[in-house]
């Protein structure tokens, strides 16, 4: 025999109170005082209650429509050296379009907000997100010399962090897998044939990802016999932290003499890295792709052929993190959570005529 389904009218019968009461608080709704929230929640949990994800989407969809030409705001805050430094960065650029895309589509409206405006502050910031009734936040694009705390009301807030700074709160947190990236590439370079794997990368930029560049190069290294396994080549010599992130995209280029050194020392067969890194270089050095050396590019955007590497995705990243926060608002889930998650968003491999099968070597551009 079937046993007929719990609603919540069903657990507002049992409880004594009205079934919108019972909505609310399963919702973790702000309203229902958190005695009430716990009983009711119990209450549902016992009679074992099982909301119906089709008539969710149904009240979501009312909801969005309702909204008609106002739609909700939802903040996308940054702590650059200036208002749109960040855009020079792709990763940041396309975090942007990514939250900025997704955020119409699911019926929002996404407003940027620089903390270095002047006059400018976090408690001003708290104050118009309060007036305006804005409760999602993006936290995103934050240069790691300009502070790494972050100090709002975060209790009336669903917030997401996109990639890995500030480091507190610790929020829920989505960014690119860059440990899995270079694992990836790695994978196909060497079903491509390739065994001396050498990458190339600035020091501050493994610095801002925790190190996870690095941590996926010398894991990728274990399916290598270890006379085959290349050090990373690390860039510029180490000086102060701070002076790291002054540099963009287009100002990052390692210097010729300590890559010319590392390589000729190394020799290996296909070199890993973002292009702006070493191709400068090696068209100094004379060196001809793929003749005499492979190139991956880490850093991929065009995926025509010419370049073989990895699109890291970064649309995908800012998309995900407003599904986020679009269902934490649907739940009313605000403040710094106790679990924090991490969500990683994978990248996707294209081959390319900078790294041609190993095998195939003797008909390489002459």
């Amino acid at each position: 025999m079937i046993e007929p389904r719990v609603t919540l009218s069903t657990i507002a019968r049992k409880a004594g109170v009205h079934v919108t009461t019972v909505s609310q608080a399963l919702r973790n709704h702000p309203g229902i005082s958190q005695k009430t929230r716990e009983r009711l929640q119990a209450l549902a949990l016992v009679m074992k209650y099982r909301p119906d994800p089709f008539l969710r989407a149904l009240v979501s969809y009312r909801v969005r429509k309702s909204r008609g030409d106002d739609p909700p705001t939802l903040a996308y805050v940054t702590n650059w050296h200036t208002r749109w430094g960040w855009k020079k960065v792709a990763a940041h650029s396309g975090f942007f379009a990514g939250a900025e895309l997704k955020a119409r589509e699911l019926g929002f409206r996404l407003e940027h907000f620089w903390l270095h405006d002047p006059g400018f502050t976090q408690k001003r910031l708290g104050r118009i997100l309060a007036a305006r009734k804005i409760n999602g936040v993006f936290i995103a694009s934050h240069s790691r010399e300009l502070g790494d705390k972050l100090q709002l009301d975060w209790q009336h807030l669903c917030a997401v962090k996109i990639d890995y700074f500030p480091h507190e709160p610790r929020l829920h947190n989505v960014t690119n897998n860059q440990c899995n990236i270079i694992r990836l590439a790695m994978q196909r370079l060497m079903n491509l044939g390739y065994r001396r794997l050498g990458f190339v990368v600035h020091r501050g930029w493994n610095h801002a990802v925790d190190h996870n560049w690095t941590a996926g190069y010398l894991t990728a290294q274990l399916d290598l016999p270890e006379r085959e396994r290349l050090p990373a080549h690390l860039f510029p010599e180490p000086f102060p932290v701070e002076r790291w992130f002054h540099e963009t995209d287009a100002s990052v280029v390692a210097d010729v003499a300590p890559f010319a050194k590392w390589f000729e020392r190394h020799q290996p067969e296909v070199v890993i890295a973002k292009a702006a890194y070493v191709l400068p270089l090696m068209k100094k050095m004379g060196l001809k792709i793929p003749r005499d050396v492979a190139f991956a590019n880490l850093f991929l955007e065009e995926t025509g052929g010419a370049e073989a590497g990895v699109r890291q995705n970064h649309e995908v990243v800012g998309g995900t993190a407003v599904e986020i926060v679009a269902g934490q608002l649907q739940h009313h889930k605000f403040g710094v959570p106790a679990i924090p998650t991490k969500t990683y968003v994978e990248g996707t491999w294209f081959d390319g005529a900078s790294c041609p099968p190993r095998n195939s070597a003797v008909k390489r551009d002459q």
